[in-house]
């Protein structure tokens, strides 16, 4: 059966206009889509957090390619724990930018995407803001974590 991307959530693009967000076959919104929605509607202080964890696990050269160069500026950081990322710079960061990012950190490291999705499904704000894209997604999750656990 061929699978098609149809829109659920939205994701901007550096422009500003919305973009479709790629869904799986059973017409949820992805992660890196849903985090990059989320984004947009958390505060900046939490953006700021979300956004140093993500750019502390890509390295150098993906630093100044990742959502066009716009965390170029970072390269110095690369590699610690944690990129101390400053209020403006996580307002001046789209969601296109971060889905780029995520989607990025979710080939090189799914534990890490998979905590970043943990903090925001415990943020209240956040979860009725993207209600049933995260609601879906929480109970993916929780089905696949139960089916792992039978086959131990």
């Amino acid at each position: 059966m061929k699978k098609r991307n149809r829109p659920n959530a939205a994701v901007a693009r550096p422009g500003g206009e919305p973009v479709a967000a790629p869904v799986d076959e059973h017409g949820t919104a992805s992660l890196p889509a849903i985090i990059a929605g989320a984004f947009e509607r958390i505060n900046i202080r939490l953006r700021a957090r979300m956004l140093g964890r993500l750019l502390a696990s890509v390295g150098p050269m993906a630093l100044a390619v990742v959502g066009g160069g716009a965390f170029a500026k970072y390269v110095a950081q690369a590699r610690w724990p944690e990129i101390p990322v400053s209020f403006d710079d996580a307002a001046r960061a789209t969601s296109a930018q971060v889905h780029e990012l995520v989607r990025y950190v979710q080939q090189s490291n799914p534990q890490l995407v998979t905590q970043l999705f943990d903090i925001l499904a415990r943020d209240t704000a956040t979860i009725t803001a993207l209600g049933a894209s995260v609601a879906a997604l929480t109970v993916q999750r929780l089905a696949a974590a139960q089916g792992r656990r039978r086959e131990d």
